[in-house]
């Protein structure tokens, strides 16, 4: 542990921060996009930041939901352009998934499984396009399930979640209302809003969505912000 506590300060100071983005991109060889899920807003980065990078920087989306192709031109750089997805706390979940689309090339798809390890992280390829990619196409419905049973009056978030556990023998932490304040309902809420039937109260997703929008509009954002469907302490240990 003092070892690794040493490295990580050692890293630390190597770690520069700035807002000039030619500073920023203008020798770079892999840029990572982690805007949220708002397409007009990646739209926009991407076109800024196009001429500032140069021929060779392969440029990755962290996007969570979105498929590389929907932005593919707009970045100027097809071929350099894809998916490097982090899961949450990295640190102990070290995986990426890496999703090309179709023009990107395969220079640029070795390139990220390398720097994928490079990092530490195990790369999780995919053959193909796929909404939500390998974690989230599993993540989500689960997600959605826990909410619906909230959203209609079934039963309560801590019930659903003790039942998680001990059905599957899951830790605490690894249950459905842990996770989604984990990942933060903000995120969680702009994911449900995209989907059919969002703008409807009357559907179960309407309803998921108004029950992610109560939370988020009184503070509830989840366990960064000391409280989601749980109050968390200072270490991020429920204490309600």
């Amino acid at each position: 542990m003092d070892q690794l506590k040493a490295q990580a300060s050692e890293r630390l100071a190597n770690i520069r921060l700035t807002t000039d983005l030619d500073e920023a991109f203008g020798d770079a060889d892999v840029v990572i996009e982690c805007i949220n899920e708002d397409p007009d807003q990646k739209r926009a980065f991407y076109q800024k930041v196009a001429d500032r990078m140069p021929q060779r920087t392969v440029l990755l989306t962290d996007s969570s939901t979105f498929l590389p192709s929907t932005f593919a031109d707009a970045t100027g750089r097809p071929d350099r352009y894809m998916t490097l997805h982090f899961a949450n706390q990295i640190w102990r979940n070290n995986l990426t998934e890496l999703m090309r689309h179709d023009r990107t090339s395969d220079e640029s798809f070795a390139l990220a499984e390398r720097f994928s390890r490079a990092i530490g992280m195990v790369p999780l390829k995919l053959n193909k396009e796929q909404p939500g990619y390998i974690l989230n196409t599993l993540l989500i419905p689960w997600f959605q399930a826990a909410m619906y049973l909230v959203a209609n009056g079934v039963t309560d978030p801590a019930t659903v979640d003790e039942c998680w556990i001990l059905d599957t023998g899951a830790r605490p932490d690894q249950t459905p209302f842990r996770k989604i304040d984990k990942v933060g309902l903000p995120l969680a809420l702009k994911i449900t809003s995209m989907m059919p039937g969002a703008d409807d109260p009357s559907t179960p997703t309407g309803k998921e969505v108004a029950l992610l929008r109560r939370y988020v509009d009184a503070g509830k954002t989840g366990i960064a912000a000391g409280e989601g469907f749980y109050k968390y302490d200072a270490d991020g240990n429920v204490v309600e």
